[in-house]
Parts: C-alpha cells; structure tokens; sequence
C-alpha cells in the first residue's frame, strides 16, 4: 500500500518534469482509495494559460476520469501549497484533505490573508474546509 511519502515522491519527479520544460516546479496528483486517478505538473508556460496549475490539471484530470463533480472521496497531493486559484477549485470540487510538502511565498490558501483553503466563508452548497496536513 502507498504512504505519503510515496505520493509526495511522484509529486516530485511531476514537479522536476515542469522545471525542465521551464515551467515552475510543481506537481500534484488526486488519489481515491489509494490509487492515483489523476497526475498533474505545472504547465503554466508551456500551455500559455495561466489557470494551468498543477492541482487544476490534476482536477480536470480527475474530474473527466472519475466523470463527476463530486471528489469528496479524494485526496490531493502538491509539492506546494495551493494558491487561492487552486483552493478554489479544491473546495468548488469538494476534495476532502490536501497534503502539501512546501509552503507557498505569497497567496497560499492555508497561509496567506486569504486563507480559501480553511475559511468557512463559501458560497452555499460548498462541502466544509479539507482536512490540510503540511508533511
């Protein structure tokens, strides 16, 4: 069975990939049931689009191969911290616990002014704030 530590070592190796394309080094993935369903790294200039996070990519993936809205049942994995664009959308989709290894400089959704990630200030109909472990 996987551990964290092998979830965040995949993250890494996803998180190497992006540096050498020259995107920012950052890979994540969302696992249900101890199975990765969905492994992203950022994109961000290689796709010229700014919302290519390595968690949103991970969620699109997770969302079209799972075919539902609802990932309650998940867990995301990130090398870094999600930023509020990312807690956004981990909460919109209702990801039950994101594990992160670093912590982000500026706009982090656990750390910064506006902590999406952990606030109980969302829109009706969101699920609770996931569970956020830093390892």
């Amino acid at each position: 069975m996987k551990t964290t530590p092998d979830f965040i070592d995949r993250c890494l190796i996803l998180a190497k990939q992006a540096a050498e394309k020259g995107n920012s080094a950052v890979g994540a993935l969302i696992v249900k049931d101890n199975y990765i369903i969905s492994e992203a790294e950022e994109a961000v200039k290689t796709k010229s689009d700014i919302t290519c996070h390595a968690e949103i990519e991970a969620i699109r993936q997770a969302v079209t191969t799972l075919m539902t809205n609802d990932l309650s049942d998940c867990v995301l994995y990130s090398t870094h911290e999600p930023c509020i664009m990312c807690s956004y959308a981990i909460r919109y989709y209702s990801i039950k616990e994101v594990i992160y290894l670093q912590p982000s400089q500026y706009l982090g959704g656990v750390s910064s002014a506006l902590p999406l990630l952990t606030t109980p200030h969302v829109p009706p109909g969101w699920s609770n704030a996931p569970r956020i472990k830093r390892v």
